[in-house]
């Protein structure tokens, strides 16, 4: 795809409300039509046996495991850590998630009990999940969670801001986010239950990725729907040709609403085939999901035994 930033690289594209505006509405349109027809396709790909269980073993890795509630304790935070380091206690094999996602006054907690696991700590700010606040409450909650040792911030954009049209608020509250994460990655929530089209996903992808994200995310997981096929396909594709016109390679996140092995492995085709394989791991390609994990236990014990826990074989998160 050949975009208006080809030749442009970028260079005064923020400069104006509305230099900004006519690049994101330059960019092509959707087909919705087709977007729906091809996820669809590619959601009955079929995976077996061996295949089966490297997606399993992928699809953990790349896992952020999630609690994100006020009822939210520093037991119940170690407890998932655990869980997160070593996801079935009875199989060493099984890989670590990639990250554990908490609020910011839980960081501190997640981060001692994940000391030299590897496994990532990632904290919600900038007034997650509504993104209704100042610029300045926003970037003070990001250098919070990040003074206490968070290495992955999930921001979330005020789509009132970008639904009315006004881009330009948005891309500076991105560029302040990241500056405030300094050396943490950060992804970019754009909320796209509430973009209302396609277009928008396409747009809010581009604007957060040329504001400095590293990952593009779908949802809170507050709003229905959340993650779906055919929207991750559009943000897939833009990361896609963002790497073909910048030579910067961004992430991607779909969360909320992914529950089940079978879920998990139509997001892993829809990778590979939409933005391809290099896209398969999780510095590149996260699941934000609480439930999912058990269930791809689940499934991999199968595998290997012939046949399924009980319910309370696994820890709920």
């Amino acid at each position: 795809m050949t975009t208006p930033l080809a030749a442009a690289k970028f260079d005064g594209v923020a400069s104006s409300p509305s230099t900004l505006r006519a690049f994101l509405h330059g960019l092509p349109g959707v087909d919705r039509v087709g977007a729906d027809a091809r996820a669809a396709m590619l959601g009955t790909r079929s995976i077996k046996t061996t295949a089966k269980k490297q997606a399993i073993d992928t699809a953990i890795a790349m896992v952020d495991l999630t609690t994100l509630e006020g009822a939210d304790t520093p037991g119940k935070v170690r407890a998932m850590c655990a869980k997160a380091v070593r996801p079935d206690p009875t199989d060493a094999s099984v890989p670590p998630v990639a990250a554990v996602c908490v609020y910011p006054d839980l960081v501190a907690t997640a981060v001692e009990a994940l000391a030299g696991s590897g496994v990532k700590v990632a904290s919600v700010a900038t007034s997650f999940p509504s993104g209704r606040s100042s610029l300045e409450v926003k970037t003070a909650e990001t250098r919070l969670a990040v003074a206490a040792g968070a290495a992955e911030i999930d921001m979330v954009i005020d789509r009132g801001a970008f639904l009315a049209g006004d881009y330009l608020k948005v891309y500076e509250e991105i560029v302040a986010t990241k500056e405030a994460c300094g050396e943490a990655h950060l992804k970019v929530i754009l909320e796209t239950g509430e973009l209302a089209t396609y277009d928008n996903v396409r747009r809010a992808s581009w604007l957060a990725m040329i504001a400095g994200a590293d990952f593009i995310k779908t949802s809170t997981g507050k709003v229905s729907p959340a993650a779906t096929l055919p929207v991750t396909l559009v943000m897939l594709e833009a990361v896609r040709d963002f790497l073909a016109v910048t030579g910067r390679k961004v992430g991607v996140k779909p969360a909320g609403g992914i529950r089940t092995t079978k879920d998990a492995i139509k997001y892993l085709v829809l990778v590979n085939e939409t933005a391809g394989p290099d896209w398969l791991h999780p510095d590149w390609f996260r699941l934000g999901a609480s439930s999912l994990l058990n269930d791809l236990l689940m499934q991999r014990q199968k595998m290997a035994t012939g046949r399924y826990a009980g319910p309370d074989y696994f820890t709920l998160d």
